[in-house]
Formats: C-alpha cells, structure tokens, sequence
C-alpha cells in the first residue's frame, strides 16, 4: 500500500468542521441513492458536513467534491473530482461537483498551466479522498462498537459484515467531521480502482449544451455597469492624451477616464507581463453603448524611450530592457539573423567542432515560426466589484493565485480582502495566465465606485499583446563516409526568448552535441502559448530528423528508434530529461497502430515524436492533395501519459490539440508594420475551417501505472512535423517556414 503522511502537510488542507447548509451548485446529477435497501433519487440535503477542504457530505449522503482548478476544457472539473471519489470510495451517481473558489488555505497550486493539474494535484487529491473515508469508518466503528479495520467501505457505503451493520456516508458524516484526522493513511492500489480508469461523462455536458451561463462573459450581478479600454494601437506606443468631450454625452455612458494598470515602480513577476499599462477606459449601461462611445473618443498617442523593468521570474530577480521604436517584420528577421551569429552555448558533447570539420557530409536546414495569437473563443473579460477595502471579482483565468497577489499589490489591500470567483474558461491556451485585465477591471471599479464588467473586443485582444514568439532554429547534421550521425548541432533562438530544450532528444543520442541559443530584445509582449517553446521547436527538430534519415537512407521511424536504442543503452552526458525508453515505445506503438509499413496508393505520410510536459507522443498523418487542395485522411496518434484518469476525456483533449496544430501551421501568423500587428480579427487571421480539419484521429494510450503525467499540451507539438513531412512526400518540397500555406501555394 501506498501511504501519505504529515509530508505533504496534510493539516493545512485537511480541515475538519462541520458546515450547516449548501453552497451554490453548478453541476450535479440526481440520480439512484446510495442506502441499500432501495433506489431512490436524492435532493438537495438539508445540512451538509465538511470533512476536508475538498469533501462535502450531506446527511442524505450526497457528496459534494470540489474541483480546485480553473475549467478551460480540459476536463479537470471532472477528473479532479474522480480522484478524490475513487479514494473515498463514493458512488459517483451521487456526487455533485462544484467550482471551488481561490482558496490557498484549503488547496496547492490552483492554477492550470503546462499541463500539470492532475500531475501535481494527484496524491493530494488521493490523500484528501482517503482521508475522509477514514474519518467516515472511524465515525462507524465508534457508532457501532466495532473494530474499524473490519470496517469495509464501497459506494458510498459502510459495512460490518461480521454484525450486519450497515449505513450510507451521510449518516457518519457528522460524527466525521468532529474527529481528528489520522496521522497516515494508506492509498489505494492500482489495481483497486473503481473509477479512475473508466470513462465518464463530462459534469458539465447538460450545461454546456443546454447554453447555460458557465461563462466569464456570462456572469452578472445587480447593478454592473460596463466597461472597455482604449490601447495603443502599436506597440512601441504610448498614451499621451485623449479628448472625451463627445463620447462622455453619448447615451448611456457613466464616465470615460484614464487608468494605470501596473505602477512604473512595480516589481513585476513571470505572469505579470502586460504590453500597455497607460489605458483609457469608458464606462457606460450596456455593451453596445460603451462601443459606440469607444469609437468616439479621440486619443494622442507618443513612441515611448527605452526603459527598464524589475522581474521577478520565481525568485530570480533581474531587470529587463525594454526598446523603443516601432518594429517592422523584415527588420525582426534581420535582428534574429545577426543573433544567431553571437548565440550562447548551453551543451556540449564530445568535439562537435571535429566532427563537422572530418564529416564526409554536412546537412544543414533553418526554421521560422512567426508570432502567433492566442485567439480564445471568448474574449478577455472579468467581473470587479471594489467597496472600500473589500475586492469582490469573478471571471476567466488560469493563474487566480498569482493574479491575486499582483491584485493586493495593486490595490494597496490585503489578499485576505480579494475574494475571486473562476469561472468555466471560453479557451485559454496560455493567454489567460496574463491576467492584466483582472487589475484593469478592478481599477475600473474602483474609480467609478460600481461593480463593473470590463470587456475586450475581438481587435482589442488580438492586438493587445502576449503572442506566442517569433522564433528561428538552424540545425546541421555531420555525416561520415558509412552515413553515419557523428555530429549534431542546433542554434536556437526569437523575440524575445529562445525555444530550445537543450537536454531533449536527440540530446543524449549523439556523441558530439551542440546547442547554442540566443534571444533579440523587443518591446511586443510575449508569453505562453500551447506547449511553450515545444510548439515550435519540435516542429523544427522532427522536420530536421527526417531529411536526415532520408540522407542515411533509413526508415524515418526507425532512425529515431536507432537514436533512442544509443540513448538507452549508452547514454552520452547525464543531463537527458527523457525517458528513451518510453519514447520509444510511442514511436513502437504509432507504428503498429497506423500499419506504418503497409503504404496505400494516393496518400502520403509523415511521422513525428516528441517528449515533452513530461509525457511522450507519436503522430502518423496520412493525407492525399485533390484539385490544389490538402486533405487529411487519417492521423494516427500514440500518447505515453502515464496513468488514464478519464480515457474518454483524454482522447477528447488529444484530438483538440491534433486539430488545433493543424490549423495552427497550415494557417496562423502574426506580422508587425510598424510596431502594430497585421490582423485584427478572424476577417484577416486564418483559422482551421471544419472541412480542413482531419477525417479521422485514432488516439491510443499505452497502458501505464506511472503516476500521471501532462496531457493538455504534448499532444500538440508533434502535429507540426507529421504534417511538413507528409506533405514533402506529397509534394516533393521540404517545409521550413511556418505557416504552411505559403509555401503550398502553386505546388497542391
């Protein structure tokens, strides 16, 4: 058994009371009860016990469990809460789920974000589930007189075989919820689970479908006003004074002002990042009044002068230089060009100067990825309402931890004042980590003395900054006379960080090694986008390896498996961060599945693996060209992810992220003209169309009892490649520069 303990400070999470009353409920079923002598369906009970921060338990012995982290369909709201039910041994037709709010007292790490929510969520949610059904048969054998490990628990039930004794959880819960928590208690088995394993249908299906308000951009509340911004229409700008004389008499409107996110003295940290924080802001009754009065205000604006800004990137403490000017695409690509010239080395194996100088062959390729926008479904948008000393908000976020702490600072208040509702997030990818308007909405409310909704149009996002990086990679590969690898070297870099993981593959599988990045200053924002930095040097790595493998004249599969076979058995440097191993064993699993070796008239094939968010994925893409236009038939997927919470759901989030970088490299891309960006809503930004997206996903998952791993994310690198190298085979052209459309253009 498995067993947890004070280690994972369990009482500052854990805590015991018992709680009169309900909550407000977003999502439940009523259905079969749990009391053995007959089926009945459950209400609403009329007192509830709480046993630990995550655990409600009604006297009727409905479970409320709460789901910690934000929703942004990922499915957590629903997996989360399975952990938790699959150690209490709950019946899951009874058990309501609902949002929890912040709370960093009762929950770790309530923020989604490179994949880890179930990840690091995964023993305390065990330990929280556990936990209660310990308190739950100790209350029982106390009530009975018995021992209590001869106490059995199942859905919902407790049982003392020996005196026949029987009673559902609610009719314990309140003796529960008096009784101290044990020292340690013991997780279950593997192969124990009830639950987790099994596929079960997203708690909030009947809502979504049913068009109920989940939604930020839903929420209301007596009184809301609403509000806009006005910012700089490039970056490189700034605010230096506008006229609202006009707009302010326009129906409906309350006030129009100026308002400073951030202060300039302001100590920023890694998700405080913001392109603009000089702001006009308009404030009126409705949505369509305070866009007409928008558009009427008449704002000066002026280049901004270099200056500098302090960072806290967790507890590394810098200062950033921030350029002026006006940027231009052409003279980015320059900039990125003379800095690969002058790039920092970050490993090095054996003499890889050697062996290009002795190679009988050298291969040498350069990739670009352009800036990309996030482009959520929903707009930005959040609910404050600010009454002297007390912060009342609600809206879509992914880190409501981190943004609460620059909130306080803000503010001037303590956390302990900031209350925070998340709602269901309409897509976040990464934007919403950057939760400036949060801070904007909240100043908002303030000024005008109001609870407001502070609401970003379509152009006001798309412009606004945080873009996925404009990137550069140029990889060599140094081949002696037999065709054999001797020599790899990668120089890595963008706007304004660099992609490379320089201990991935093929790290570790070649004896001499270089990787080399470097960055270029600019004043555009950027951030976290879908498997940051992955996304695109994954892209670049496995278009890369298949033009070596077509140079040696081996399979593409089988040359990475070569490479990973080195790195399992002879390893060279100690600093690889992939398991070659389970690498391999998606590239084995893809190719059984997709019949790899088995070609079919008319369709041609790429492949692609990566390893990243520490879970492994192998993509095989079939696709055909018919009339000049590309068709994906088939993608074959195989996902190492440890173990499978909810397989429907992960299959659901695997086959998003294929269709998602579809699109993504086919279509999306962002230039700057003089420091503003070319598209400013989907008229002009490319997205996936349902007849271009794949006819057909086939995800497998290879059966695991590790720990699980990431999942949101690792899907979605790979897809680039297996599409570049497919169409090579179609086309007979080689793809470096996303996104692809251009360079299929007068060749499908």
């Amino acid at each position: 058994m498995y067993t947890t303990s004070e280690k994972l400070n369990r009482r500052s999470f854990l805590k015991v009371s018992a709680l009169a009353g309900g909550g407000m409920i977003l999502s439940f079923s009523w259905l079969a009860g749990c009391k053995p002598k007959e089926i009945e369906e459950l209400g609403m009970p009329k007192e509830w016990f709480r046993l630990n921060g995550y655990i409600k338990i009604g006297e009727n012995g409905l479970i409320t469990i709460m789901s910690p982290n934000p929703e942004g369909g990922q499915n957590v709201k629903t997996s989360m809460p399975l952990i938790v039910a699959e150690e209490l041994d709950a019946d899951w037709k009874n058990v309501v789920v609902e949002q929890a709010p912040l709370d960093t007292d009762n929950f770790t790490r309530q923020f989604i974000g490179g994949s880890q929510a179930i990840r690091i969520g995964w023993i305390p949610l065990r330990t929280a589930g556990v936990t209660a059904r310990a308190l739950l048969v100790a209350a029982a054998a106390q009530t009975w007189n018995v021992p209590a490990e001869e106490i059995t628990t199942s859905a919902g039930i407790l049982e003392h075989k020996a005196s026949s004794k029987k009673a559902h959880y609610g009719e314990m819960a309140s003796l529960a919820a008096t009784l101290e928590i044990p020292e340690e208690v013991e997780l279950k088995e593997i192969s124990e689970f009830n639950l987790i394993g099994k596929s079960h249908k997203n708690v909030e299906s009947k809502n979504i479908v049913t068009g109920k308000p989940l939604f930020g951009i839903d929420y209301k509340k007596e009184g809301m006003l609403i509000a806009m911004i006005i910012h700089p229409p490039a970056h490189g700008l700034r605010l230096k004074s506008f006229d609202a004389y006009q707009a302010k008499t326009m129906p409906g409107i309350r006030d129009i002002f100026q308002i400073k996110s951030h202060q300039d003295d302001y100590e920023r940290t890694f998700f405080d990042t913001t392109s603009f924080t000089d702001l006009v802001a308009i404030v009126g009754k409705s949505t369509w009044e305070v866009m007409n009065a928008k558009k009427a205000v008449k704002v000066e604006w002026e280049e901004f002068s270099t200056y500098d800004e302090n960072r806290d990137w967790f507890g590394r403490k810098e200062v950033r230089t921030v350029p002026k000017g006006l940027e231009n695409h052409d003279l980015q690509t320059q900039k990125m060009t003379a800095a690969s010239k002058n790039a920092q080395t970050v490993r090095k194996d054996g003499n890889p100067e050697v062996a290009f100088a002795n190679a009988a062959k050298i291969i040498e390729r350069t990739y670009h990825g352009p800036f990309l926008a996030h482009n959520c479904m929903e707009p930005m948008n959040f609910f404050a309402h600010v009454q002297g000393d007390r912060v009342d908000c609600a809206g879509p976020l992914q880190k409501p931890e981190l943004t609460e702490q620059a909130l306080s600072v803000r503010l001037g208040l303590p956390i302990e004042n900031i209350n925070i509702e998340m709602t269901r997030l309409g897509g976040g990818y990464g934007r919403r980590s950057y939760a400036h308007w949060l801070i904007e909405a909240a100043v908002i409310s303030q000024k005008v003395n109001a609870p407001i909704k502070l609401i970003y149009t379509r152009e006001d996002d798309m412009t606004g900054g945080i873009y996925r990086p404009m990137y550069q990679a140029t990889y060599r590969a140094a081949l002696d006379k037999d065709n054999n690898l001797i020599g790899f070297h990668v120089n890595a870099g963008g706007l304004v960080e660099p992609p490379l993981y320089a201990n991935r593959f093929p790290a570790g599988a070649v004896d001499n090694y270089l990787a080399e990045e470097w960055i270029v200053p600019s004043n555009i924002t950027v951030g976290s986008f879908r498997a940051p930095r992955s996304n695109f040097i994954a892209a670049a790595e496995q278009s890369f390896l298949d033009e070596i493998a077509e140079a040696v004249n081996k399979d593409p599969i089988e040359f990475r498996l070569s490479l990973l076979e080195k790195a399992k058995n002879n390893p060279v440097g100690d600093r690889n961060d992939y398991d070659p191993e389970r690498y391999a064993g998606v590239l084995n699993l893809v190719k059984e599945k997709s019949n790899w070796d088995q070609k079919t008239e008319g369709i041609s094939r790429g492949v692609s693996a990566y390893f990243c968010h520490n879970s492994y994925a192998a993509q095989v893409l079939d696709l055909k060209i018919e009339n000049g236009q590309v068709k994906i038939e088939k993608v074959t997927q195989a996902i190492d992810c440890g173990i499978l919470i909810n397989p429907d759901a992960a299959k659901n989030l695997c086959e998003g992220a294929v269709v998602d970088a579809v699109g993504t490299s086919m279509f999306g891309e962002l230039k700057f003209i003089n420091g503003a960006p070319d598209r400013s809503n989907f008229d002009q930004y490319r997205m996936i169309r349902l007849k271009e997206a794949p006819k057909e996903i086939e995800t497998h998952f290879v059966a695991s009892q590790i720990d699980p791993t990431g999942l949101g994310e690792p899907a979605y690198p790979p897809v680039f490649a297996a599409l570049a190298n497919a169409l090579y085979q179609a086309t007979g052209k080689r793809f470096y520069n996303q996104p692809f459309i251009h360079d299929l253009n007068g060749l499908a």
